[in-house]
């Protein structure tokens, strides 16, 4: 029998016949792969449409560059230290009182101006003028027993004599001579003894007529009234603190500031430099004065260390009030009439770079200025600078030049201000 081409009729003893069907040939699968080759060629397409975009968008941005300068000038540059501080007296008074009472007569008053020695305020003396005429009693007590007892001294000698004399005769006992020796000594003791409590007494008059005399308040030097703290009739204790009565300044026309300084500025300060300073009620007006202190003391408020430096000031029309808040600059260098530019200009970099420190110190510091319209760097070397202007101690520059301190880049179309990309 014919076999039908590829089947398999072998048969075995213990098995029917098994047909085998033949196997189909392996077929690519064409799905995954199609698939994939779309994503690729979408990101590729997305690439260029960006690329496109940021082509378009860089064309668009380029506009116009304006640059901002300033001039290259002559002029001072002055470095200072600003401080905050106090118009103060140079001298102010307190006046107090050194004994206790009520307030009898009140004489000045706040401006007002007194003169050395003249009264003030008056404590009631009634209590110490008791106390003064009760040691003059004791004093003219013990007056009066010195002359009673120097009278006594007399007589003991009168008798002492008399009784030596008639000892030396035996017609009295030598114990009679003793005795009247021994009341003689005695006299004279006694008049020694008075003198002493004289001497006592007119101690502790001394010490009443001191309290009677503190009850007048009178003014120790000559000024004018700053504050009154006491009012007529009100009771002043100075039995364990001394009370503040009156505050008198010496001079108004001579004011200080007293400014404070922080520790890292006040090694540039010495006695005579000088300094300007305004205040709150007069703000167009600047002040002069001379640093007259540089005081060692150290204040220290929440771990900030400062340091008081007075500036003396003259005030001779009396504008300035104590207490005033002065905004004091102090100069520690200056230099004048030297070449400048801005500060600003030594950091500017064409772009927005970041340049160098203000007034940098170094070798490459530059600035840019501009010519034919074109930023051209200058080399420069620096000196002094006060944040605002920098001295230029060696630099050539043209009469026109103007010094960049920085640009501006505009669209063509909206002529706004956009940033200038950076890669």
């Amino acid at each position: 029998m014919n076999k039908p081409a590829g089947l398999d009729t072998t048969r075995t003893a213990s098995a029917s016949p098994v047909v085998v069907l033949p196997k189909a040939p392996p077929t690519a699968p064409a799905g995954p792969y199609t698939r994939k080759t779309w994503l690729i060629a979408g990101l590729a397409s997305l690439a260029v449409l960006v690329g496109i975009g940021m082509i378009w968008w860089l064309s668009s941005s380029v506009g116009n560059i304006h640059y901002t300068t300033a001039p290259v000038t002559r002029g001072a540059v002055t470095r200072t230290v600003t401080a905050t501080g106090t118009v103060n007296p140079v001298l102010t008074i307190i006046v107090g009182t050194y004994v206790s009472g009520v307030i009898q007569s009140l004489e000045c008053d706040f401006n007002t101006q007194v003169k050395k020695g003249q009264v003030c305020a008056k404590i009631d003396p009634r209590p110490y003028q008791t106390l003064v005429d009760q040691n003059k009693a004791n004093l003219a007590v013990a007056k009066a027993q010195l002359q009673k007892d120097e009278a006594a001294l007399i007589y003991a000698k009168l008798n002492y004599d008399r009784f030596e004399r008639l000892g030396q005769t035996n017609a009295i006992s030598k114990d009679a001579v003793d005795n009247a020796r021994g009341n003689y000594d005695q006299a004279f003791s006694q008049v020694d003894l008075d003198h002493a409590v004289i001497m006592q007494r007119e101690a502790a008059l001394a010490a009443s007529q001191v309290n009677l005399d503190y009850t007048d308040i009178v003014s120790p030097v000559d000024g004018t009234v700053v504050s009154r703290n006491v009012t007529m009739g009100q009771t002043v204790a100075a039995s364990f603190q001394t009370p503040t009565l009156f505050l008198i300044a010496s001079d108004l026309t001579k004011m200080q500031v007293d400014t404070n300084v922080s520790e890292s500025d006040i090694g540039g300060i010495n006695n005579g430099n000088k300094a300007v300073f305004t205040v709150d009620a007069f703000p167009k007006r600047t002040f002069e004065g001379d640093v007259n202190q540089v005081r060692q003391s150290p204040q220290t408020v929440q771990n900030v260390v400062t340091y008081d430096v007075v500036v003396g000031v003259d005030n001779s029309d009396l504008v300035l009030k104590p207490g005033m808040t002065a905004a004091t600059r102090i100069v520690i260098d200056q230099r004048n009439d030297v070449v400048r530019v801005p500060s600003q200009g030594l950091r500017y970099l064409p772009g927005g770079s970041a340049g160098a420190a203000p007034g940098g110190k170094t070798a490459q510091a530059q600035v840019w200025v501009l010519r034919d319209g074109e930023p051209v760097a200058v080399p420069v070397a620096v000196g002094l600078d006060d944040d605002s202007f920098t001295e230029i101690v060696k630099g050539e520059f043209n009469p026109a030049d103007q010094v960049i301190v920085a640009e501006q880049r505009t669209t063509e179309s909206a002529q706004t201000t956009v940033p200038r990309p950076r890669f």
